[in-house]
């Protein structure tokens, strides 16, 4: 779509070229929910892409995803791993999350992991592989100074988050330990082409990492909610979590009712539960 209140476009090569950033600028990535609808109050397209991040770097403690790398990229990553870092049990993951977003392979080229979280809507692909992987935040301010915080602190309801207007996302850190981690996954939607409605991930930490259990769920909800274990909790344990969801977090919309997505993730909650056990 052609957004026609745009008067300038500006590509910053350094960090210090990004600012100011004021009213009626937008950060541009990918791009694939910008140019999706009108965007009246936009004036200047901020276009991060210059900057040249990696998208993926790797490390002995773990991986840095840019906010620019794409959803190709990071399903990629389940083929990679296994030869680069065959430690990396959770790499089918990656895969596995980028299928619960809805798109074609043209949007897979061009839609960003940073786009994803920005926007913060329940059925954020890339909000459920993070959250689901101890990801933590890496935000650049206009002073100079960075903030660090995990996914699911950022990420607040239904489109909202904790990100300040001059602000901007630079990466996402996931520590090794939650990647040597076996995982197990689900997905359920309305329609088998529709968008999530529910998206249930369980981590099985290494015995040498600690051996929590961890449990995420989105989709379901209006923000990430991530429940952790010391070690494979009882199906009555994980009735107990999926209870202290408050009742207005479960997500209304046309893919699916509250009580609906309420009853399938707990179902959903007790099939990676014992798959994990």
């Amino acid at each position: 779509m052609d957004l026609n209140t745009v008067e300038t476009t500006s590509v910053p090569r350094s960090r210090d070229e990004l600012w100011p950033l004021g009213r009626g600028d937008s950060i541009l990535a990918g791009g694939t929910w910008l140019f999706s609808e009108p965007q009246p109050h936009v004036r200047r397209l901020v276009d991060i892409t210059g900057l040249g991040w990696e998208p993926i770097t790797m490390a002995d403690s773990g991986i840095e995803l840019a906010a620019t790398c794409t959803l190709a990229e990071v399903s990629a990553l389940s083929s990679r791993l296994p030869v680069e870092r065959p430690g990396y049990g959770a790499a089918p993951l990656f895969h596995q999350c980028c299928t619960a977003l809805l798109a074609s392979f043209k949007i897979w080229v061009t839609a960003t992991v940073g786009g994803n979280i920005c926007l913060s809507l329940p059925a954020g692909a890339m909000i459920s592989l993070t959250s689901a992987l101890g990801g933590e935040l890496t935000i650049w301010r206009a002073d100079g100074t960075d903030r660090r915080l995990p996914v699911t602190e950022f990420v607040t309801g239904a489109g909202d988050n904790t990100l300040a207007p001059a602000d901007v996302l630079r990466s996402v850190w996931l520590p090794a330990a939650a990647l040597r981690a076996t995982t197990a996954y689900r997905k359920l939607a309305p329609s088998p082409l529709g968008r999530s409605g529910v998206v249930v991930i369980g981590r099985r930490d290494t015995a040498a990492d600690g051996g929590r259990f961890v449990l995420s769920v989105t989709a379901a909800t209006v923000r990430p909610y991530v429940f952790t274990f010391p070690a494979v909790p009882s199906a009555a344990a994980v009735r107990e979590a999926h209870d202290s969801v408050g009742e207005d977090d479960w997500t209304d919309d046309a893919h699916g009712d509250p009580d609906w997505r309420r009853a399938v993730t707990l179902v959903l909650a007790e099939q990676v539960r014992k798959e994990l056990a």
